[in-house]
């Protein structure tokens, strides 16, 4: 697609149509983890990571029990690598490019928690075990998370899309099961044994 005359190719032009910042949006921007963003990570279940490489860009969920993501220090988290599809898009963009992002949402809640750092993929058994479900099950690796930048994001967006209105949910019956969506994309795939395989997957082998 070529360049339009109502497409924005420049800062200048960009700041043409927005407000600067206000003062206070500029000065929220820390450079570590103060009590309140402890205590956010310690209450969020989920999060959001981006990573990018020269071949691309990706953004991964991650969740677990609140608190899964650990505090090790003002500067440095660490995240584990649950079970997943083995595709590694996260993780091998860190070997080539460290720089992340995460967001951290916690239901109920309208605040995000945005933080921005340099990851790496550690190893260390003592770590991992930190990080074991029922004290056996650890995770494969985990990333320990230098931050570098950390603020608070307003609510409007979760406003706007009203996430947490139990009202707003959508029915199962909305949209069809992954298996059936795998069915369609792929062929020869069986929806109906792709389904079963997945509910196991989303129960008993859940880690």
């Amino acid at each position: 697609m070529s360049d339009g005359p109502h497409e924005i190719t420049g800062t200048d032009t960009l700041r043409q149509i927005y407000d600067q910042p206000a003062e206070t949006t500029q000065k929220k921007i820390l450079t570590r983890l103060d009590d309140h963003c402890r205590r956010f990570i310690a209450l969020s279940p989920y999060l959001t990571i981006a990573s990018t490489s020269t071949s691309g860009t990706d953004c991964s969920p991650r969740g677990d029990e609140p608190g899964f993501v650990k505090v090790v220090d003002d500067q440095t988290l660490l995240l584990p690598d649950r079970r997943g599809n083995n595709l590694l898009d996260t993780l091998q963009n860190v070997l080539e490019r460290p720089q992340v992002g995460l967001l951290f949402l916690v239901p109920g809640l309208n605040e995000t928690l945005r933080i921005n750092g340099r990851a790496r993929i550690v190893t260390d058994p003592e770590v991992l075990q930190s990080m074991a479900i029922k004290g056996r099950i650890v995770p494969g690796s985990a990333m320990q998370i230098a931050v570098e930048q950390v603020y608070f994001h307003c609510g409007r967006s979760i406003l706007r899309a009203d996430l947490w209105n139990p009202d707003k949910r959508v029915g199962r019956d909305a949209f069809p099961l992954l298996g059936t969506v795998l069915s369609d994309q792929i062929a020869g795939v069986d929806a109906e044994a792709t389904n079963k395989r997945l509910e196991t997957a989303y129960t008993t082998n859940l880690y």
